[in-house]
């Protein structure tokens, strides 16, 4: 079993840029593919990105796309999203979730199994 705590999120102007963090603790945390997703208030939780347990393979969604980037320091246990040229419309909660290695990443909610508590990110146009 692995725990998620997030952290980084918080208010940004239009343009700005923050810094996600995804620590976790708990065994192998090499062994599991983490992906980010979000939920803004009265929408559905969708994909943001993804990377595979060896961080050779990344997934994003197409509106995070050369603004977001996922990438991991298994020797620290941690997973990181820079979101940079940031938009109101990704004003959301942020999570971080752990799926079993054979799921090299993307937007499948049921292949998470360990989920985060979350972070806001709020975005002021």
């Amino acid at each position: 079993q692995v725990q998620l705590v997030e952290s980084g999120g918080g208010l940004v102007q239009a343009g700005g840029s923050l810094r996600l963090s995804c620590a976790a603790s708990g065994r192998a945390f090499s062994s599991y593919t983490v992906g980010w997703f979000r939920q803004a208030p009265g929408k559905e939780r969708e994909f943001v990105a993804a990377i595979s347990w060896s961080g050779d393979r990344t997934y994003y969604r197409d509106s995070v796309k050369g603004r977001f980037t996922i990438s991991r320091d298994n020797a620290k246990n941690t997973v990181t999203l820079q979101m940079n040229s940031l938009k109101p419309e990704d004003t959301a909660v942020y999570n971080c979730a752990a799926a079993l290695r054979y799921y090299s990443g993307g937007p499948d909610l049921k292949e998470y199994r360990y989920w985060g508590q979350g972070t806001q990110v709020t975005v002021s146009s």
